[in-house]
């Protein structure tokens, strides 16, 4: 299994789609997966398998955790709770 396909990020969302919509038990579940994708079953086999091992590294600790941003409000919200903050600071200095 040695398929270099090209896979756009649209391809791959309908790839993580059709994996959950079709029961992998199925006797035609590659060729479905394939099919929806407009793929080969190999290219569609080869990328599962790069899929189960990017999986089994995150799950075991080879790939570090994005250092995501912490939430914020939207900017409106941030505006108005940031109003409120200057106005408590004003009345508590006079």
């Amino acid at each position: 299994m040695g398929s270099n396909s090209i896979w756009t990020s649209k391809q791959n969302k309908i790839f993580e789609d059709a994996l959950a919509e079709y029961c992998k038990d199925s006797p035609e579940w590659w060729q479905k997966v394939a099919r929806a994708v407009g793929k080969t079953v190999e290219d569609v086999k080869c990328h599962y398998q790069k899929l189960v091992e990017d999986i089994e590294c995150i799950e075991s600790g080879k790939v570090p955790l994005p250092n995501y941003r912490p939430y914020k409000e939207n900017r409106k919200e941030k505006k108005i709770i940031d109003d409120q903050e200057q106005r408590m600071k004003y009345l508590k200095l006079q």
